[in-house]
């Protein structure tokens, strides 16, 4: 089960913050408020509350890669995604111990809760996975309304039948969707929105689809940060190998997100550090060099592991979708998105100062509302004093 704690408060001095842009504020952005994972790998009947900055944690074993793992897969299919892209291995994702039926199916079953204008808005999904892949059941609510039910009654087709709220001359719609994708990412091309019930079920599956679908799972690697990289698209990819290409584009394009990054950097490493360059090596290619200040340079091939992760980590809490390599929803808003971060072993290879100085990074930014981040550590006592934070304990 998940057992959350209450936002960190702060104790001791704290430290001096890095200035944020201003203008925070504004409409309720949607964003995905809870995690469920009602039958999936390791965990049964499992809720994870997410905040703005949300820390899971636990021993060894106890599910946190596989509660992000959830979390991303909702995301993907929340974008169209097929189920076979999103499940390449469905079995791994059957719970422990699960026996098949008398038909031989097994499967697994997950959700969330997505916050914003429409209020709160749930999502349950059933997947089959033997003897083939499918959703077999779905459902969307709001205020105790069920917008969406999706039932398998065919086995023999690869359909199932739909049926969404109207609230018209017929109460309900009845019609047959895939199912190999999620029924309320595909509403939208539906549902025509001539009805007040229509118009319902349009508003609640876009705030779902638009809550999952900006979702950046990030694993900084080191040693791929410290070679030099082609000048490319200066999007920046899970890895962050590209991370010197990244800063060739932000550096240019705006001046005052980059100085930000510089003085987030300078807070966390060692040394002095007047600038983060990258520079051009004539050959196509570009690395990153910190500028000491003193006409002394230090290429990020001679940087540590931590500081390589923090410089990754800041540069990806510092920007946004238009820099990080996702696929946001065109059609909505910059002002109304929400982008979440994913980051298995968060703490990985940083010193105490460089995760508080991260930590608080992120609880400033997501007092903004539009960066959030789910990460897993192996030690509470890594997010604690951190005020914004919640932390949650995974129990096998």
């Amino acid at each position: 089960m998940a057992v959350p704690s209450t936002p960190a408060t702060p104790s001791g001095a704290a430290s001096p913050r890095v200035p944020l842009p201003s203008g925070a504020g504004g409409p309720a952005r949607p964003h995905i408020s809870e995690l469920r994972l009602a039958a999936f790998a390791g965990h049964r009947r499992v809720g994870v509350p997410l905040g703005a900055v949300t820390v899971l944690t636990g021993p060894s074993g106890c599910g946190k890669t596989t509660a992000l793992l959830a979390y991303e897969a909702l995301a993907r299919l929340g974008g169209g995604a097929a189920l076979a892209d999103v499940f390449p291995d469905p079995v791994a994702c059957v719970p422990y111990g699960a026996r098949p039926d008398a038909q031989r199916r097994r499967g697994f079953r997950v959700g969330c809760t997505a916050e914003g204008p429409e209020g709160p808005v749930r999502l349950d999904v059933a997947v089959q996975a033997e003897p083939e892949l499918r959703v077999v059941g779905e459902r969307l609510t709001a205020d105790g309304v069920t917008l969406l039910e999706t039932a398998l009654r065919d086995p023999g087709r690869r359909t199932v039948q739909a049926a969404w709220h109207t609230a018209g001359s017929s109460p309900v719609t009845r019609a047959p969707l895939p199912d190999d994708r999620l029924g309320t990412a595909l509403l939208p091309l539906r549902v025509a929105g001539k009805t007040d019930g229509q118009r319902r079920v349009l508003a609640a599956a876009e705030q779902m689809v638009v809550a999952l679908r900006s979702v950046f799972p990030c694993d900084p690697r080191p040693d791929w940060m410290r070679v030099p990289v082609p000048i490319g698209s200066g999007r920046l990819l899970g890895g962050c190998d590209n991370l010197a290409d990244v800063l060739w584009r932000t550096r240019q394009e705006c001046a005052r997100r980059h100085q930000q990054f510089v003085a987030a950097v300078r807070a966390g490493c060692r040394g002095p550090v007047a600038e983060v360059l990258a520079e051009p090596l004539g050959d196509g290619t570009v690395r990153g060099v910190l500028d000491r200040g003193d006409g002394g340079r230090t290429d990020f091939g001679r940087l540590g592991d931590g500081e390589l992760r923090y410089l990754a980590l800041t540069l990806v809490l510092l920007t946004g979708p238009g820099v990080l390599e996702v696929d946001p929803p065109g059609e909505v808003p910059p002002a109304m998105r929400t982008l979440t971060v994913l980051t298995d072993g968060l703490e990985r290879a940083l010193d105490p100062r460089q995760g508080a100085e991260l930590l608080g990074l992120a609880a400033r930014m997501g007092e903004r509302g539009h960066i959030r981040l789910v990460g897993t550590v192996s030690d509470p006592a890594w997010a604690r004093g951190t005020p914004g934070v919640t932390v949650v304990h995974l129990n096998p």
